[in-house]
């Protein structure tokens, strides 16, 4: 219910936006990649297996 918040590499973007790397459980990375994407794109590679994309938070 409701849409996921963390995104696998070649999946495809729901929305437009600023999206970054964690770790899988929500952790934070060192210098981590940040992607803008529109809706439909699919999302690259991450820097390790065990990261996942996510939203960047508005501030």
């Amino acid at each position: 219910m409701g849409q996921n918040r963390q995104f696998k590499s070649g999946k495809k973007a729901p929305n437009n936006g600023v999206y970054l790397e964690v770790g899988d459980t929500g952790d934070n990375v060192n210098k981590p990649k940040m992607i803008k994407l529109k809706a439909g794109d699919r999302f690259p590679e991450t820097s390790n297996d065990d990261r996942v994309w996510t939203y960047q938070r508005k501030p």
